[in-house]
Parts: structure tokens; C-alpha cells; sequence
């Protein structure tokens, strides 16, 4: 080979060379701006507390939104899941674990149009399996308290039955919808109604929202709202995107009787447990608008579903003031 070719061969290389420095270099830039900033995290945030605060557009239905927009747009609905969410059955579950009625509420003297639950803080959260150790199997619940509303005017003894409204993400049904309950109906449900046991339950329809993995708990918010004539709606927000639902607000009439509300993460559903890793430490927090800056009450054994999970209540604190809330710790 002569002395050109070599050097050739040699420049090639070192092309190469370089070219591949240059590719890594840009990999690597590109990593970390994936990574989010505080900056963009804060954005985030923002977005997430504006686009859960935009009204569906009249009409109801289901819709999906993604950062930044704060525009609702129009997807089709689909069927929840023909799963029971059930209430609590006053039996607890032999520990202080969360659910079965174990657990904090928040409770406000006048009216709440709007709950909003979300996780301020997670810390050594690894991973959570559901039934059957499905990893990811979980639900997030906004539960209303139960009440004796116009809805139960025709059960068998209308003054001992309870309406009770669930705001509902399902990790492994991938939706996001309501399910509506008259407890101690004790008849044939009307049409339309599912019938467990002496109680009778429904769904709105569902927004498909993906299966998010656990570690993605943080950035998970989900709200209620209830419209007095109008339309409630559930709506899921994640970091970057928006899942939301509606439906009439006469199914229960949730919004001339709601005053109180539990939130957190449990089981998927038939009063599942969702079970975290050893040291596992979660911040819930329960905002609502109820039209007051009143500082809410921490309801302790107040909580009204039936589906748990494996850590154990800390203390609760109550703040009046802009947004109303709860605050409270749950670990193992």
C-alpha cells in the first residue's frame, strides 16, 4: 500500500473518529435535556392545575388534552369496566393498613364543587403489585361520603338508603370514569343499574388513559367536580397529558350533598389491596373548592371504599385559605 493510501485510510479513520465523539456528545446532550428541569417541572405543575380547572366543552363526553395546550379535545368514549368498586364493609382488615373504611376524609361545612387529589411527596416507592402480584394494578379514587339524596326516593326504605359517587382511574382497566351507587336499595335495581348484593351500582362512560407505572405516582392528579343541573366530570391529569370524563349530575345529585371526600391509592377493584414495597412513604393531599377559605376537618375512620392498601395512616393536618385541604403520610 503506498504512502497515500495510508494516510487516506488514517484520515478516514479519524473522521470516524471524530464523527462518533460528536454522536456520543450529542446523546448525551440529548439525555440530559430529557431529564426535566424545575423549570419545565413547574410548568407542568401549572398546567396541570389549569387544564384540570377547564371545563369540557358543553355537551359532555369524553376528552384528552396534552402540554401545553389547555384545550380540551374530543375523543371517543368507551366502556368502563364492568368491575365493582365497592364500598366499605365496616369490617376493616384486621391492621391499620389504609381502606375498608381506615382511612382520613376531608370534611367542609359548606358545599365542594371540586376535589383534587394528588401526591406531593414519594419517597423509597419502588414498585406495587395488585391482584394476583400484577405489577401496576391499582386504582385512584376521589370517593364522596355517603348520603340520602333525591336518588334514593325509590328504594325499598328510601330514608336508610345511601347514594355515594367514585371518582375512578384504573391502572390496569386503562380508564378514567365515575361509578355511582344506591347502597341498601334493597329491590331490583332500576334499569340501567348493576345489582351487588342489596346495593345497586353504575358507570359513566370512560376516557381511555394508558396503564402508568407506579413510579410515575407523583405526577398523578385526579379531580372531581359536580355541577349542580349540570354535568360532574373526572379527570386524570399525568405530567404531560389529560385524560377526562362527564356525566349528569341527577345519576345521584352529588353536587347539592357533597361536604366530604377521601382520596388515595388502593386496590383495583372487588376490595383489592394494592401492596408497595418495604419503605414506602406517600404525602396524600385533598384540596377542594368548597367557595370558603374555612379550614376543613381531618376525618379519621372516615373513608368509604372497600378496596386497601398495605401502609399505615400518619397523622393528618387541616389548612384553610385559598384551597382548602388535607394533608396526611401513609408508609410501611
Amino acid at each position: 500500500m503506498t504512502s497515500i493510501g495510508s494516510a487516506r485510510i488514517g484520515a478516514v479513520r479519524l473522521l470516524s473518529a471524530s464523527l462518533a465523539a460528536l454522536l456520543g456528545a450529542a446523546c448525551m446532550a440529548a439525555a440530559a435535556s430529557a431529564a426535566v428541569s424545575p423549570d419545565v417541572a413547574a410548568l407542568q405543575a401549572s398546567w396541570r392545575a389549569a387544564i384540570a380547572k377547564s371545563p369540557a366543552p358543553q355537551g359532555g363526553g369524553c376528552f384528552t388534552a396534552h402540554y401545553p395546550s389547555v384545550a380540551w379535545a374530543k375523543v371517543a368514549c368507551v366502556k368502563a369496566p364492568d368491575v365493582p368498586y365497592v364500598p366499605k364493609t365496616g369490617h376493616g382488615n384486621g391492621a391499620f393498613t389504609v381502606g375498608d373504611g381506615h382511612d382520613y376524609a376531608i370534611q367542609t361545612a359548606s358545599l365542594i364543587s371540586t376535589g383534587v387529589g394528588s401526591f406531593p411527596k414519594v419517597k423509597g416507592l419502588k414498585s406495587e403489585t395488585g391482584y394476583g402480584g400484577r405489577p401496576n394494578t391499582y386504582t385512584l379514587q376521589m370517593n364522596s361520603e355517603f348520603f340520602n339524596g333525591p336518588a334514593c326516593a325509590g328504594a325499598q326504605v328510601p330514608s336508610k338508603c345511601l347514594s355515594w359517587l367514585q371518582y375512578v382511574y384504573s391502572s390496569s382497566e386503562q380508564a378514567v370514569f365515575m361509578q355511582y351507587w344506591l347502597i341498601y336499595w334493597n329491590k331490583t335495581c332500576p334499569a340501567g343499574w348493576n345489582t351487588y348484593s342489596v346495593d345497586c351500582y353504575k358507570n359513566s362512560a370512560a376516557v381511555r388513559a394508558p396503564t402508568l407505572a407506579i413510579k410515575e405516582l407523583k405526577n398523578m392528579v385526579l379531580t372531581g367536580s359536580a355541577v349542580n343541573g349540570g354535568v360532574d366530570t373526572s379527570t386524570l391529569t399525568t405530567s404531560t397529558d389529560a385524560y377526562t370524563t362527564t356525566g349528569p349530575d341527577t345519576v345521584v345529585y352529588l353536587a347539592s350533598n357533597w361536604n366530604g371526600s377521601e382520596f388515595n391509592i388502593i386496590g383495583d377493584g372487588g376490595g383489592s389491596a394494592a401492596n408497595f414495597n418495604k419503605g414506602t412513604s406517600l404525602t396524600v393531599n385533598i384540596a377542594v373548592n368548597d367557595g370558603t377559605t374555612d379550614k376543613p376537618k381531618c376525618l379519621s375512620d372516615a373513608g368509604t371504599t372497600g378496596e386497601t392498601n398495605n401502609l399505615n395512616l400518619g397523622k393528618c393536618k387541616a389548612a384553610g385559605g385559598a384551597t382548602p385541604m388535607i394533608t396526611f403520610v401513609e408508609s410501611n
